[in-house]
């Protein structure tokens, strides 16, 4: 799997993080609960971001907008 797979699939847990809020939103009895689930899932796809940056490097076309 590229970094590239690797980075999309953090994109995609970034995007379950964010239904998690909405969903957090509209269910105040487990609120806080998926609350607290959304922030471990962006904070997954965070580490799982600099994982690769440190294990892989930056893909050649994030790093033409880098530098």
């Amino acid at each position: 799997m590229s970094a590239n797979e690797i980075l999309q699939e953090a994109k995609k847990l970034h995007k379950v993080g964010d239904e998690l809020e909405v969903l957090a939103d509209q269910n105040p009895p487990i609120e806080e609960a998926l609350t607290v689930i959304s922030g471990n899932v962006h904070n997954t796809a965070n580490l799982l971001k600099v994982a690769v940056v440190l294990k892989i490097g930056i893909p050649a076309e994030l790093d033409t907008i880098i530098h």
